[in-house]
């Protein structure tokens, strides 16, 4: 397994825009437009290999000096449950913690909210929509 961070590298960015294509528009049924949102260029690009294949994606963006959200997270619906969305979002979270992170924040789909709680995300506030699916707001304390 491995974890691949870029900001501007053409390829792999196709890479990670095939499987968010898979997954949100075809799986989820997000529009092109909520999804392509014109965020990516501001973003750390992260992406998940294993057995010579990617099969998972985020996205992270600095929203202050000690704040960072993690967006766009998603692993390919056959290769799900395996460890690999804890296994992203640890390296992730490292890696930012790296370069200053004190506090990351990112809106959870409901439906998967428990695996973020798992990993140390409190909830705060109420449910919201976003690209007419069900959303909290989640953060997480890092760093010193």
């Amino acid at each position: 397994m491995r974890i691949i961070f870029f900001e501007s590298n053409r390829d792999l960015f196709e890479e990670a825009l095939k499987i968010r294509r898979k997954v949100f528009i075809e799986e989820q049924g997000v529009s092109e437009e909520d999804e392509m949102d014109g965020k990516d260029s501001e973003a750390l690009h992260v992406l998940l290999e294993t057995s010579g294949k990617f099969v998972g994606v985020a996205r992270v963006r600095k929203i202050d000096r000690d704040t960072f959200k993690i967006e766009r997270v998603a692993i390919l619906k056959e290769e799900r449950n395996k460890g690999y969305g804890r296994h992203l979002m640890k390296e992730i979270e490292k890696e930012i913690v790296t370069r200053g992170a004190k506090r990351i924040v990112l809106n959870a789909q409901v439906r998967v909210k428990g695996f973020y709680e798992k990993l140390g995300y409190t909830v705060v506030g109420d449910i919201f929509y976003e690209a007419n699916i069900p959303h909290v707001k989640m953060v997480k304390v890092v760093g010193g």
